[in-house]
């Protein structure tokens, strides 16, 4: 097997015995990198050290990832003006966050004979966060509630 020294340095091509016994006089361990190569590479290093090193970088890796959750916004079709700019102050700070936004209108008993209310209060909403965000899914009528799907733009 070929060894490399725990500088980094090639040691050669060594039996397992030889590379065993020059790792226990070091006080470290005797670690197989490439079990594929031919010969196979060995590396003569603190394998706790490794291992702990390796954890934390998986573990600050894994800190900065952002993943991006779907979060719901509900409205109704005779909403206020002023619950309707604090909705849309809501759309505008998720998407901001980094999560996409479904935006969904639910029609109560004959309300949705006025379908076409809702969906001029999704394009307003639209209109109002176009500078982060953009459609993914356009506005759709699915049972008694009509749906949008914003994403943030650029992402």
């Amino acid at each position: 097997m070929r060894v490399i020294d725990a500088d980094g340095k090639q040691l050669g091509i060594l039996s397992t015995v030889d590379a065993v016994k020059r790792a226990m006089e070091q006080d470290l361990d005797l670690v197989e990198v490439s079990p594929g190569g031919v010969p196979p590479v060995c590396k003569i290093m603190d394998f706790g050290k490794f291992k702990y090193s390796q954890s934390k970088k998986d573990r600050e890796v894994h800190k900065k990832r952002k993943s991006q959750q779907l979060k719901e916004v509900k409205l109704r079709p005779k909403i206020d003006p002023h619950d309707f700019d604090t909705k849309s102050k809501l759309v505008a700070r998720l998407i901001q966050e980094g999560d996409k936004v479904k935006v969904t209108i639910m029609f109560r008993g004959r309300e949705i004979v006025y379908s076409e209310h809702g969906q001029q209060i999704l394009s307003k909403i639209a209109q109002d966060v176009a500078s982060v965000a953009m459609i993914e899914r356009p506005p759709r009528l699915e049972g008694k509630s009509m749906i949008m799907i914003l994403a943030p733009k650029g992402g």
